[in-house]
């Protein structure tokens, strides 16, 4: 049975202590910098685990340790550690776009390391912590550090994949591709029905069912089946309103945002069976309103 510390105990390490916790691992000691974690945070963790300031004397009890500060915070975390760590223990961090590499000199103190991304958006820790169940874990690394974080996966009913330590930057990048700029493009469309007339809450509330129906169909038949609108069908006239309107929005980054995914929804619609040429005369009105003087 592995004794887990925990280093940063933010959302995502929060989270990971807290589900560690429930699902009957052992939480030996949680290292903080600047905010002790809070009484209610500590209150779902059993076996009252220590709460210490992390500083240049720390000596974690746990033979697997987790890093799960923010990513600039990583490699100073592991440097601390390097200088006076105990045994031989497993270290993880919890990045998405940084590997393994960052934790060098703690492989150079004789510790396996590596890195374990689970692939959910954590905005607290008390919920969060019941986000892992179900939930991709990225892995990789040392063997014995992959062998420790496929253990806490399944320990939290995850479901753990490795990949090519080169390919985590891209790996990131798809995943704030599907979560951040997700988010992004929706505060986008909200800002363009509140042009409409619109109140942002009732923007959001309109928006949202949308939102989940596209994603439930994405999930049952792909995305090119699941492509709707103007583009799915090939239709050049509505595209032509959208971009009159567009242009009128004061924010001007949102029009390129509306063309540039317009060009890869035309690719996607002739992949489910749009004319191509259908497809090719929107491109090219998409191409005249890109290039036309501003």
């Amino acid at each position: 049975m592995h004794r887990f510390s925990i280093i940063g105990p933010g959302r995502i390490g929060g989270a990971i202590a807290i589900a560690i916790s429930r699902a009957g691992g052992d939480v030996a000691d949680i290292f903080y910098r600047s905010q002790r974690p809070s009484d209610e945070l500590l209150s779902h963790i059993s076996g009252e685990p220590d709460v210490v300031h992390f500083n240049e004397a720390v000596e974690p009890a746990g033979d697997v340790i987790l890093i799960t500060t923010a990513d600039q915070d990583i490699d100073s975390a592991a440097g601390t550690l390097a200088k006076n760590i105990g045994g031989s223990p497993v270290v993880l961090h919890t990045s998405g776009s940084l590997s393994s590499d960052v934790l060098a000199c703690l492989r150079g103190a004789g510790c396996a390391v590596g890195s374990m991304h689970p692939l959910i958006s954590i905005s607290d820790p008390v919920g969060g912590a019941e986000s892992f169940r179900g939930a991709f874990f990225c892995i990789e690394g040392d063997a014995a550090a992959i062998k420790a974080a496929e253990h806490i996966a399944d320990l939290l009913g995850g479901r753990p994949f490795t990949i090519d330590t080169r390919m985590k930057p891209l790996y990131h990048a798809a995943a704030v591709m599907a979560c951040g700029h997700l988010t992004a493009l929706v505060d986008a469309s909200v800002e363009m029905l509140c042009k409409a007339g619109f109140d942002p809450a009732d923007a959001r509330a309109m928006l949202l069912p949308l939102i989940k129906s596209t994603v439930a169909n994405i999930e049952e038949k792909g995305a090119a089946e699941a492509l709707t609108g103007s583009f799915a069908r090939g239709d050049r006239a509505a595209v032509e309103r959208h971009v009159a309107a567009i242009e009128q929005m004061p924010d001007a980054s949102i029009l390129p945002i509306y063309l540039l995914l317009g060009e890869r929804s035309l690719r996607l619609a002739v992949e489910a069976g749009l004319s191509p040429d259908a497809a090719a005369a929107i491109e090219k009105y998409i191409y005249l309103v890109k290039t036309e003087p501003k």
